[in-house]
This record gives C-alpha cells, structure tokens and sequence, in this order.
C-alpha cells in the first residue's frame, strides 16, 4: 500500500486506552435494563435477549482465557474511525489469547450470506490502523431479515467455527444485530452477537452511548469546510451560500457545525416540528435576515440546512408518510411511465391536506421526494435539493419585497461524502479502538445482544469508562415500509439540552454580525487541547453550564 507521509506518521499513532483496559480486567454486573419505550411489545419479541443486566469493566485480575474465532462486519455508511475498531478489536483478541483470530465478511451483510470472508492478520490491520474509510473489509447496506437468512447465517458461521459476530452500524445495523442474537439464541446456535455504534449523524446516542464514532471527525472535516466558505464570503461580500450538511433523521451536525463555525443562520429540524413551522414561514425568516444584513451593507452570509429537514416539516412529513405507504403498497406505480401519470395516480390516494401540499410542490421537488426508498423504507433525502429550493424561495420573495433595496446572491453546497472517510481525529481514534477493545471484552464474557459502550467521552482518554449496553434496552416499535416493527430509537437534538440553548442564546447576534469562526483543519499532532478535543456537543452535554442562565435567554 502506497502512503503519503500523514499516512505513514499516523501510521505510527497508538491510540490511547481507558485507564482500566490497560491491564486485565474484570466483569461488573449492573442492574437489569428494560426497553426506553414499547416494554411489553419489545420484551414479546426479544424473549430471550430482553431484560439482560448492564455490564461495565475495571482492573480485574489475569486469568485464563479461550480460544475465540470472532467475525466482524462493517453495515451502513462509512464512518471515520471504523478501522480502528477493528484494530482494537484485533489487539484486545491477541492479548486475551495469542491463537483467537478475527476473520472479515466482505462487503457488509453481504458477505455473512455468502460465505465471503478473509482473515484478518497482524500484516493486514497495520496497514488500515489510524486511516479513514472502510475498504479493509468493505461494507454494505444488505438487509438480514428473514428465517433463511438467519440459517445460512448460522450455517456459515459455523462452518468456519466463528464463534461471535461484530456488527459495526448505525441504528438499523444494530437493530438487525439485536434481531440475529435473539435468534442465535433461541437456536441456542453458540453464536455471540456484539455490536458497536457507528453513524457520523450523531443520532444513535443515549444515556449510555454518548456518541456514534465518526461524528467528531466529520463535523470537524465539515467546519473546516464552512470556515473556509465563510472568510470567502466575508472577503468577497457578495454571496450567500446554503449549505447542506448530512443529517437524514436528525439535526446534530448542523447544531455541532454551527456551535464550531457561528454561521448566520443555522436550521434545526427539530425546532421547525416542534413550532409547526411551514416552508413558507422558513423562506420568510430567512429573508428578513437577509434583509437586515443588507440593510448594514453586507450582502452577504452562510446558512446550515439540516439533510433531513423536510421530514421534520409538517405537512411535508405527513406528506412523506403518506408516499411511504403508497410505494411500499402500490406496486402498479412503478409501472407508470410519464411523470404526469404517476403524479395524478399518488394524488388520487393522498388525504386532502397531503393532496393539496403535493400539488403546490414544484415538479422537480415533487421528483425527488418519489426516488426509490433506501433498504430501511426512508426517502432519500441527500437528494432531495432543499437549498436550491430554499434559495429559489428566499429570492422570490425578496424580489417581490419593495422594501429590500440590497442584493441577493446566492451560492449552494452539500456536505456529506467529504466527511465519511476522512482519517479520524485523535478522538475518535483512541474512541473506536476502545469501542472495539470492549467489544472483544463483551465476547470473552460470554454477552450477546450487547452494544459496546465508552462513557466520560469530554475527559482524557484514560478516565473513559468501558461497558456494555442490552441492546433491547434502545429499542421501541416504530413504522417501517408499511409494517410496525422493533427499532433502536434515533436520538434527536434534545431542544432542552445544553448545545441547542448555548446556540439559541447567541445566534440572533450571529445572524445581524458576522463573527464567523474559522476553526481550519483537523490537528493530529501537537497540544492536547487542539488534538484530543472532543465534540463542542459533548463538552456541553457534560458540562456544569448552569442550565437556568440558557433557558433565561
């Protein structure tokens, strides 16, 4: 493998372990956990995996440990910092007992049903420790979700004497890993299932997962970005730029982005439901801003869209789920041909409020909210083009404004791949090696049906706390493709939590000023301060801000 001279110096980087994984360990067993809603429904479905205890580690003495044969699977989109949980997973394996081996499925999901797999060796993770992407092994978007799948899975497995899984995803790959332990259980298959919290959109996160890996190096490649847009903007003094940030189910990105940027405008998807605010009542809000700008002579500013904000409209969203259903119901759809005859069919079975939304849509607009759903049922909204839409609207309206004398420009974005497989930050590398340092701890032990967990994330590295979380406890039941079904709950900007009040308490100064920050890019060597930090959002979060002095404002 060719590397450039980052690469081989990062190459050289030992990603820094929780004080209590440095040496051996002990298994402390918690209380037992039940769903976060849905009880009755969940335990039903997950008989055999519900209600297990929470489990943390600390320094325990040496004993004797067997033989582990371990797959890993890497499900979903990519995330900075995936090759080191392998890594970390590798390592800890090794030390547990020099003759475990971990073995790679290739391509994601896929690769569980087709046998794909190589063996992962000392040679091959020295080459991926501390890089971005996830092209050691591959990933993949392949849904799992039927008895013969879980046979051949089983099947598989078994052949090559794997003994445990690692399933390294978002929400939906953990609900599927949640799903193939209850199975391999009640199978009593002798097949572990371990998974570990992967998405840059920052909304698989609860009391015990303080973050996914791959946020904080994402929203870092993403200020930097906007940073760099916004002294362009602040020299040229002639454009607005909208920009798009990744984010489908919550707004997360766009809140870190904006805390780590102080950009004029940034949308929270989250206050757009919470308020009921309609497209048109967001185009306004925009102008006014825009015109107030103008008005001090600065024809000019940055905006942050949120990916999924149109789902978080609601007439929209209800408009979405309507569409949902038809898709996943109405096969006949697909076989008309004209634009013109599939949007007089959908209009015939929407309600009369969505039928309404649906014929005030631009033809274009209404075009991409009817692509082809994604494997999980969702609309796919990185291609739905809402800041043109935002800026086609906000011109309009300001062109038929007598009181706006400025000038409006505008310039649009979308952030998204840029981010995915950047090297990771110092942070999430020592945070994935940890993740997946823990998960071979959880298999050692014995646990299936558990997600790897690393709290105290805004302290050193050395005072991180290491566990594991039931997964069933994440999980409630929620619609999908038409079918009510268990699903981990996505985490959404909290509106009463500590980073949304600290931006709320500044952003009207941020939206007349222009008190950009510029933050550059990611530092990998250097102080502590600038290279270890965490997330603003998780130096909030864990914070003693006092909550009365943001609430107040």
């Amino acid at each position: 493998m060719i590397k450039s001279p980052l690469q081989k110096a990062r190459s050289k980087y030992i990603p820094k372990l929780p004080q209590s994984l440095e040496e051996n360990v002990k298994l402390i067993i918690g209380e037992k956990s039940e769903a976060i809603a849905d009880k009755e429904a969940i335990k039903s479905i997950f008989p055999n995996t519900y209600g297990l205890p929470l489990v943390t580690f600390e320094v325990g003495e040496l004993k004797d440990n067997q033989t582990l044969n371990v797959g890993v699977v890497l499900s979903g989109g990519q995330a900075p910092g995936g090759h080191n949980v392998i890594s970390g997973l590798f390592d800890a394996l090794k030390k547990l007992n020099n003759s475990s081996k971990l073995f790679g499925f290739i391509g994601g999901p896929n690769g569980l049903l087709e046998n794909l797999f190589i063996e992962l060796d000392s040679a091959i993770v020295s080459d991926y420790r501390n890089t971005g992407g996830f092209d050691i092994i591959g990933s993949g978007r392949t849904k799992i979700e039927d008895e013969a799948s879980y046979d051949k899975v089983i099947a598989n497995c078994l052949k090559n004497n794997i003994k445990a899984l690692v399933i390294v995803g978002g929400d939906d790959s953990n609900t599927n890993a949640c799903v193939l332990a209850e199975y391999f259980k009640e199978k009593n298959a002798g097949i572990q299932v371990v998974g570990c919290p992967k998405t840059i959109d920052g909304d698989l996160k609860n009391d015990f997962i303080e973050t996914s890996f791959g946020f904080d190096t994402a929203c870092k490649v993403y200020s930097e970005l906007i940073g760099n847009i916004q002294r362009d903007a602040n020299s040229a003094k002639k454009y607005w730029h909208f920009i798009k940030l990744m984010g489908r189910s919550a707004s997360h990105i766009s809140l870190e982005c904006a805390l780590k940027t102080q950009p004029n405008i940034a949308i929270i998807s989250e206050e757009i439901e919470k308020y009921k605010l309609t497209l048109n009542k967001i185009v306004g809000q925009i102008a006014e801003i825009v015109k107030k700008r103008s008005n001090s002579g600065e024809n000019f500013g940055t905006i942050l869209i949120p990916e999924g904000l149109v789902e978080f409209m609601p007439s929209i969203k209800k408009l979405i789920t309507e569409l949902n259903d038809i898709l996943a119901t109405k096969p006949e759809y697909h076989q008309l041909r004209t634009s013109q005859e599939k949007r007089a069919f959908i209009t015939e079975l929407l309600t009369e409020e969505s039928a309404k939304v649906y014929s005030s849509l631009p033809a274009s607009f209404v075009k991409q909210l009817t692509l082809d759903r994604d494997p999980h049922g969702n609309v796919q909204v990185s291609k739905i083009e809402t800041e043109k839409l935002l800026i086609d609207m906000v011109g309009d309206r300001l062109e038929k404004d007598k009181s706006f004398h400025g000038k409006f420009n505008a310039q649009n974005h979308f952030f998204g791949y840029e981010g995915r497989c950047a090297a990771p930050s110092n942070f999430d590398a020592d945070y994935c090696y940890s993740l997946g340092y823990t998960a071979a701890l959880l298999i050692n032990s014995g646990k299936t049906g558990y997600m790897a967990f690393i709290q105290n994330t805004s302290q050193s590295s050395d005072q991180w706390l290491a566990g594991g979380v039931p997964i069933t406890m994440m999980m409630n039941m929620e619609k999908r493709n038409g079918h009510v079904k268990p699903v981990i709950q996505k985490a959404l900007v909290d509106l009463k939590g500590i980073p949304f009040l600290t931006f709320r308490s500044k952003r009207k100064d941020w939206a007349t000023n222009t008190d950009y920050i510029y933050p550059g890019p990611i530092q990998y060597f250097g102080p502590t301060g600038v290279c270890d930090a965490p997330s603003e959002t998780l130096l909030l979060e864990q914070d003693r801000i006092s909550r009365a002095e943001l609430v107040s404002v």
